[in-house]
């Protein structure tokens, strides 16, 4: 077993990692001695599902997400550990002897060859598939996940000195924290099967976008507007019910519109907190900068 603590691999737009203090200490009284389950539906990035790994002993975790690509990432780390990271080294090797514009055509030719996968459908399944996925993560701007209509994958590469690709030892930790973890590709409706009243469920969906501010990022081909939204709202209901412990994190639309009431009246019986984040995948530092985010939880 490995001795480092596993860490999130990926660099991942609207990740947690600035706010594990604060969902952690929203975590409701028993998690980890009563409450024995964990159930997260949009893992992205893995922050607080790394956190609650590296914290808790529990009975039964579950992620899952909608992006059957990252979750192709999770599974290979988790069953084939071992050819990931010779692919991943060849990438580091290949890329780092270069000079700054053979890496852009290195990265673009990369890129290619991932989306071939996916038009080809050998994206959800190979190993291959999850080397390219962490090595355009590491090197494309910002850490985005972007795809357009036809599900490619389409973020120009990023401006790093010396990225690191392939972090071998917590690649490691992550496969054995994973070891126990079911990981599935699917719509977060589809975990209601895993979910009782003891079971933690913490919801991270793309956020509402801002007023003025929507965002240019589509993290499947997919858009989560309003109505999806709604949806959402009306699962946590049905699994509320069920005597689940809920988390959500949104953004806070007041930051833009304080007569925008949208989060306050589709939760309003749920006790709604605001927390600090800063948010920089804004191309103009100006534009960068602090704003807060909501946490919604059920109890």
């Amino acid at each position: 077993m490995s001795d480092v603590t596993a860490k999130p691999i990926l660099k991942w737009a609207g990740g947690k990692r600035q706010l594990i203090s604060e969902i952690s200490s929203a975590f409701p009284d028993g998690f980890g001695t009563t409450i024995t389950k964990y159930v997260e539906p949009f893992v992205g990035g893995g922050a607080i599902l790394f956190n609650v790994l590296s914290k808790y002993d529990l009975d039964e975790i579950y992620i899952s997400d909608v992006n059957a690509e990252l979750i192709n990432m999770y599974i290979q780390i988790r069953d084939n550990v071992n050819e990931l990271i010779k692919i991943l080294i060849d990438f580091q090797n290949n890329f780092l002897a270069l000079t700054k514009e053979e890496q852009k055509k290195y990265y673009y030719k990369r890129r290619e060859d991932y989306n071939h996968l996916i038009q080809t459908g050998q994206s959800k399944n190979t190993v291959l598939s999850a080397a390219l996925f962490i090595f355009l993560n590491r090197t494309c701007f910002n850490g985005l996940y972007r795809a357009n209509k036809k599900g490619f994958f389409n973020v120009p590469c990023g401006n790093y000195v010396n990225p690191s690709i392939c972090n071998e030892a917590n690649i490691r930790a992550v496969s054995e924290a994973l070891k126990d973890v079911k990981i599935k590709c699917a719509d977060y409706s589809e975990s209601i099967d895993y979910i009782d009243s003891n079971t933690l469920v913490y919801l991270d969906p793309p956020y509402r976008p801002l007023k003025g501010r929507e965002s240019f990022i589509s993290y499947t081909e997919h858009n989560f507007d309003d109505s999806c939204q709604k949806e959402l709202a009306g699962f946590i209901e049905t699994i509320s019910s069920k005597g689940a412990f809920v988390i959500l994190s949104n953004s806070d639309p007041k930051c833009i519109d304080s007569e925008d009431n949208f989060f306050e009246e589709l939760y309003a019986d749920y006790d709604i907190q605001k927390v600090h984040a800063r948010r920089i995948i804004n191309s103009t530092p100006a534009k960068r900068g602090c704003i807060t985010e909501l946490l919604i939880k059920n109890y």
